[in-house]
């Protein structure tokens, strides 16, 4: 394998969180159009990538257990899918190291896919540039191009169509992990049935306009009042537990309150660091998640672990 030019790389990616989600009615191809203000957090999966005549992959850490190991792991199809789109004849063994919940709408299994790109193109000594791995990631799943693109950012189209939109402070998250995960097909069919039997007519234009404003403002309290997430009534329908969860953030104190893309996972918006660290501490107390972990945003994308342990992109 001699055009690998690494023993090993390990790429370190962040979640995402939906700060504005407006959803269109289906297309044609099944697909929605959608407004989509993505926001990367600093909650991290790592993916490791290892020369390998085939394709492999193993997972550790939250949920594990619950990720695929065949080719529908999303790290996988876009290891294949790199390799097909540069003509490499080998593969790689991957190592995913979860933090990220598995299906709890923070877009871990896109996250892990975008990773994979970036350790694959370096460990088969590729030099293709970030705009034609979100080429390759767009292939893969909407969600994936973000993963690398990372930051504040508007998705169009399918999501997958960026647009940096930077935010002016720091921002400061709670997120609740719910137990079980709901999957982002049953969440849109849901959203789907809901809009028929209401009548209810989406529209695309200007869904952003509010949290644009907001994030440009720096104020996080603006931000925290545009955040809206037009998946959430159906997320609610499937898993209506949810509710006390984000009522409880709201008592709390937290300054916007939402199920981040798909759900299940609940997020917060809060003040400052402080202020994050006491409301997760609240949730846990009142017994409404699994967990609560803090995290602040905006980060960068997927990025190089180096041997000092500090990501580069």
């Amino acid at each position: 394998m001699t055009s690998a030019h690494r023993e090993s790389v390990t790429v370190r990616v962040p979640a995402k969180v939906n700060l504005r989600l407006a959803v269109g009615p289906p297309r044609a191809d099944g697909y929605h159009d959608l407004v989509n203000v993505f926001h990367a957090v600093s909650l991290y999966d790592e993916v490791s990538a290892m020369p390998s005549e085939s394709f492999s992959v193993r997972v550790e850490g939250e949920s594990a257990a619950e990720v695929p190991l065949d080719d529908e792991n999303l790290a996988v199809r876009a290891a294949r899918a790199l390799a097909a789109h540069a003509g490499v004849p080998y593969g790689a063994d991957l190592l995913i190291r979860k933090t990220i919940p598995v299906a709890g709408g923070m877009a871990g299994g896109s996250a892990d896919a975008a990773a994979a790109l970036v350790a694959c193109a370096a460990l088969w000594g590729l030099g293709l540039p970030r705009e034609e791995l979100m080429e390759v990631a767009a292939g893969i799943g909407s969600d994936v191009p973000f993963a690398l693109f990372g930051g504040t950012a508007v998705g169009t189209g399918r999501g997958e169509r960026l647009v940096a939109a930077p935010a002016g402070a720091r921002l400061h998250w709670v997120f609740a992990l719910a137990d079980g995960g709901l999957s982002a097909g049953r969440v849109y069919a849901e959203c789907d049935r809901l809009r028929a039997a209401s009548g209810e007519r989406p529209e695309l234009s200007g869904a952003a306009d509010d949290m644009l404003a907001a994030l440009a403002s720096g104020d996080a309290k603006a931000v925290g009042a545009a955040m809206i997430n037009d998946l959430e009534p159906a997320a609610l329908s499937l898993m209506p537990e949810l509710a006390r969860t984000l009522d409880a953030g709201r008592d709390l104190g937290a300054l916007g309150a939402v199920v981040s893309g798909s759900g299940p996972t609940c997020a917060f918006l809060a003040a400052d660091a402080a202020e994050a660290e006491a409301l997760a501490a609240g949730l846990r107390r009142a017994g409404v998640c699994r967990a609560a972990v803090t995290a602040h945003g905006p980060v960068p994308g997927a990025s190089i672990v180096p041997a000092s342990g500090e990501a580069t992109a």
